[in-house]
């Protein structure tokens, strides 16, 4: 008898931890659906705003996220970052430090998923950025790397315009760097980096299959190329088109 009562108590102990196991489950569960659904709410929320080209407050509501472990987040903060560095209001130090985070968010971005497309074309764009102030050596040594994310991005997202646009402003950096940048290329490489006008037009044209008129500097730039190649006729066509494009932002306005 005392050894039954045992028995049954011994089973009421165990359906009583499985129901707690249960609930804490199901629990955990509701947990991670609330989670998700906020990060899909913030990436909603961030969305909009930089479609509305409201800069200071997407910053505002993206920084608070900066220990994400979410690379769709942390992307979008280092592309709100470096945007907030672009903005005229923006102190020069102010300036240099969030171009140096926008760099840290997107290498996290990065080592959270290194098959995120959006990672990849923002750390090679942050990686440019701190060139410009870590001098032209360190610009020209991490060119090679810069290129390698945006080919990677392509590779995940073939219709990514803005990134085939990207390896075409880097051919082109190339196609007319002068002569001093081209002796420290080859101090820097065995087999320094270069390029061409064809290959730059090449790719400007490319973004343009992929996106029509995505972009006010990708039609610049192929008027910038034609010229390069000493083809008026094409670069008049291209650099009307940049003329008569909508201004909506202030990179419009100055193209």
């Amino acid at each position: 008898q005392v050894l039954r009562k045992g028995l049954q108590r011994g089973v009421v102990l165990s359906a009583g931890s499985f129901l707690v196991y249960e609930a804490h489950k199901l629990i955990s569960g509701f947990a991670e659906v609330h989670a998700s659904f906020k990060v899909e709410d913030v990436i909603e929320q961030a969305d909009y705003l930089y479609g509305s080209g409201e800069t200071e407050k997407l910053y505002r509501l993206l920084v608070q996220h900066k220990n994400s472990d979410d690379a769709e987040l942390l992307w979008r903060l280092a592309r709100s970052s470096r945007d907030l560095a672009q903005l005229g209001s923006t102190s020069a130090e102010e300036k240099r430090q969030l171009t140096y985070d926008s760099l840290e968010y997107a290498k996290k971005a990065l080592e959270k998923n290194e098959s995120n497309s959006a990672a990849h074309k923002w750390y090679g764009i942050c990686l440019s950025d701190v060139g410009d102030y870590e001098g032209i050596k360190t610009k020209i040594g991490n060119a090679i790397v810069i290129k390698e994310h945006f080919q990677r991005a392509i590779e995940l997202n073939p219709k990514d315009a803005t990134t085939i646009h990207l390896i075409g402003i880097w051919c082109y950096s190339f196609a007319e760097m002068p002569w001093y940048q081209r002796k420290i290329a080859a101090t820097l490489f065995a087999t320094p980096p270069t390029s061409t006008f064809q290959e730059a037009l090449r790719y400007f044209h490319m973004a343009e299959e992929a996106d029509p008129n995505f972009y006010s500097k990708n039609l610049l730039f192929l008027g910038k190329t034609y010229l390069k190649l000493n083809n008026k006729k094409m670069a008049l066509l291209w650099l009307s088109k940049a003329k008569e494009y909508p201004a909506q932002t202030e990179e419009d306005k100055q193209v």
